[in-house]
């Protein structure tokens, strides 16, 4: 499993319940948070390796209801 991070601008208002739609209906959400600036959301995600990340995020996060526009950083390694 790799994680990918996908920072969402949603329609104005409408940041919790995108936040609550997601959860509900992708389970590859492994922790999302409200934040600050030019995007309302950053959510983090498992993906397996095989699976492609732009059909994931074209098909599961930016078709959500009141999603305007997505920005994705896709991870290489984590340091601990």
């Amino acid at each position: 499993m790799r994680p990918i991070f996908v920072m969402v601008k949603c329609e104005p208002g409408k940041s919790y319940e995108v936040a609550e739609k997601a959860l509900d209906s992708v389970q590859q959400i492994a922790e999302l948070y409200s934040i600050s600036g030019q995007y309302d959301l950053l959510v983090k995600c498992y993906l397996p390796a095989e699976m492609d990340v732009g059909r994931f995020v074209t098909s599961e996060l930016q078709t959500l209801p009141f999603v305007k526009d997505t920005l994705t950083i896709i991870t290489f390694n984590a340091f601990t």
